[in-house]
């Protein structure tokens, strides 16, 4: 099983955490509350059950390689995990796993980390979290992600690490979440956001002591002896709650002027109430010099201290993605000693991402599926060419501006699957080719950087299929496209563009919907519900598969359409990423239909809780997963956008 766990970063509201946690020697002191975003950046890797040992292998940032085994033993993993060393948060989290939950070990490669360490982004917390979702993934442990939160939360304050239950914020992912913390308590609640915000992250290259900053500071809790103390507090709690509040409402409004301004107050009453209190620490001359440096003030619109503060790292919002170009190739360029990353929070209703489950048998298609997979069966566009299904699909997604796609196979035909969009043709049959097809290879080689495979070691339904995309959509919606359908639209506006089109119009998941006659309705999952515009856009009230006549009839039924015309998949969808909740519900449950687990009932708990909409889609789906449907396919499809018929 595969990986991922991002680092964090502390838009606003720093420090509240743990100052919160004094409330119950003190009541006067305010709840605490934090702003925290996902990086870009993060820990990868491998995880398998090992009977007996805790192993993990890791390559660091600079290429090292290193590598450690411990017995699944508490006293080993405490002594490990006191030590502060890199192994340390590892071994802390499986003493906690095994004094809990009574679980085996873990065999752990650590192949990427792109996340800088110790530079106020919660590397050591990603590692932590990861470890804990192993470990939960592993042994079915059917822990949720607060659940995952707390015993990362717990691995790490098994070692010397003085961490703050803010920094298990990563668990959420990509998920921008407002955390409100009083004493050991502590609510999460996730914002979704209107539009595209950018920043820029920068390690200031200088150096600060955190261990003297929280020191100095928590000589204010739980009782402020005098003024400067007093400061520390009012600070950490109504100012700092207040400016972080407003700034969660302007995240979910995509206003990033507000959000600037924001970051500049902040700065500004961090600087007034805090200073004092560790002045040799937080005057931080290196971080108020980048913070007002007048050469990136045209494409900024606010910046402010990350973490603990001090001359560790900064953060800027900037207007646009050009603007974030702009302020890393400066401050790359006037301070060399210093590294930028750029950090993307992404709106909730932009689709970057695109499933394809291609992990079938092909049973209908045998014997031709003994010789080629079905997703490579040719078929001709509508220029003429001959290409595989699989590419047809693919670019499909890639009309709509989907910038990756997660293609899912069976373990065993990674390698086709690799070998056609990674590796480019032979140097002989490139030469063989027209100038025309030399051009098309390298488009193709371009798409396939945009491609990554996934595996399904089980075939176990088309639920099961989406399923294993889970870690690589990364709590992203995404377009799920089915891996035996091609599609044809006879507007400018591909299929999958009005499909995502209907969702940032909606905002809340859709499912591609056809009109479909009476008598072929059992072939097809369905659809039902109340019109939002006519025969456009269907608010669904009830989703179900392969009906007969007389159920379609008596439930089915959508008003304003003719008798025995009923509204069947299109087998295209955009879902939110709610959807992978309700699949592993049925998955750990053991929750089968037909001997698998499928997709349709899982949709349907999505709508109950959360809502989806259906879309009629212009255009035309085919069909190529039976012999004589694919036939057909070869006929109509080159000449399919001429009309929807």
């Amino acid at each position: 099983m595969k990986l991922f766990v991002p680092g964090r970063l502390c838009l606003f509201g720093e420090h509240s955490d743990w100052a919160a946690g004094y409330r119950p020697r003190n009541p006067a002191i305010e709840k605490g509350c934090t702003l925290i975003a996902s990086t870009n950046q993060g820990i990868y890797a491998e995880v398998n059950q090992h009977p007996t040992q805790l192993i993990l292998r890791a390559a660091l940032n600079d290429g090292t390689k290193i590598e450690a085994a411990l017995p699944m033993e508490k006293n080993a993993l405490l002594a490990e995990a006191e030590t502060g060393t890199f192994f340390s948060y590892a071994a802390g989290v499986a003493y906690q796993f095994l004094s809990h939950c009574g679980v085996g070990g873990l065999e752990i490669d650590n192949y990427l980390t792109d996340l800088p360490i110790q530079k106020g982004l919660s590397s050591s917390a990603a590692i932590c979290v990861l470890v804990a979702r192993a470990f939960n993934r592993l042994y079915d442990l059917k822990m949720n992600v607060r659940a995952e939160m707390e015993m990362a939360y717990l691995g790490e304050t098994a070692t010397p690490s003085r961490c703050g239950r803010m920094d298990q914020g990563c668990a959420y992912g990509n998920r921008p979440i407002m955390m409100i913390f009083d004493g050991t308590e502590m609510d999460v609640v996730e914002l979704k956001v209107a539009k595209d915000l950018f920043f820029v992250i920068v390690d200031l290259g200088a150096s600060k002591n955190t261990q003297e900053i929280l020191a100095s500071l928590n000589q204010a809790y739980p009782f402020a002896a005098n003024e400067v103390q007093e400061n520390v507090q009012k600070y950490l709690g109504a100012i700092s709650s207040q400016i972080t509040q407003a700034a969660a409402s302007a995240l979910q409004q995509g206003d990033a002027v507000k959000i600037g301004e924001l970051m500049k107050v902040a700065q500004r009453e961090f600087d007034r109430y805090l200073i004092p209190a560790c002045p040799g620490q937080l005057t931080a001359p290196v971080l108020h010099e980048i913070l007002n440096y007048q050469p990136i003030q045209p494409y900024i619109l606010g910046g402010k201290g990350v973490g603990s503060q001090g001359d560790g790292t900064a953060q800027f919002i900037v207007k646009d993605e050009d603007s974030q170009q702009q302020v890393i190739d400066i401050i790359n360029s006037d301070f060399p000693q210093m590294e930028c990353l750029k950090l993307t929070i992404r709106s909730q209703y932009r689709v970057r991402k695109a499933v394809i489950p291609a992990a079938g048998f092909g049973t209908r298609m045998f014997p031709a599926t003994k010789a080629v997979k079905k997703e490579f069966f040719p078929i001709i566009d509508r220029d003429g060419r001959a290409k595989p299904i699989i590419l047809a699909i693919v670019e499909e997604a890639l009309s709509a501006g989907i910038e990756e796609i997660g293609i899912v196979v069976q373990k065993g035909d990674r390698t086709f699957f690799e070998d056609f969009f990674k590796t480019p043709p032979s140097r002989e049959l490139f030469q063989k080719l027209s100038l025309q097809n030399q051009q098309y290879s390298q488009y193709l080689q371009n798409l396939g950087q945009k491609v990554t495979i996934l595996t399904q070691d089980i075939q176990e339904g088309f639920g099961h299929a989406v399923f294993c995309a889970k870690e690589w959509a990364n709590n992203e919606p995404f377009l799920l496209l089915l891996g035996d359908h091609i599609y044809s639209s006879p507007t400018e506006s591909s299929c999958a563009r009005q499909l995502l089109d209907i969702y940032s119009q909606v905002q809340q998941s859709v499912i591609g919907l056809r009109v479909t006659q009476a008598e072929v309705i059992h072939h097809y999952g369905c659809a039902a519900g109340v019109w939002q515009e006519q025969d456009s856009i269907l608010s669904v009230t009830q989703l179900y598969e392969k009906p007969d006549i007389e159920y379609a009839r008596q439930h089915l039924s959508v008003e304003g359409m003719a008798d025995d015309l009923f509204l069947s998949m299109f087998g295209m969808y955009v879902l939110e990423p709610k959807i992978f909740d309700y699949l592993a519900e049925h998955i750990n449950g053991n929750f089968r239909e037909r001997g698998e687990f499928q997709l349709t009932s899982c949709l349907d708990k999505l709508r109950h809780f959360e809502g989806i909409a259906g879309y009629v889609v212009q255009g035309r789906c085919f069909d190529t997963g039976l012999p004589g449907v694919y036939r057909q396919t070869l006929i109509d499809f080159p000449i399919s956008g001429e009309s929807i018929g």
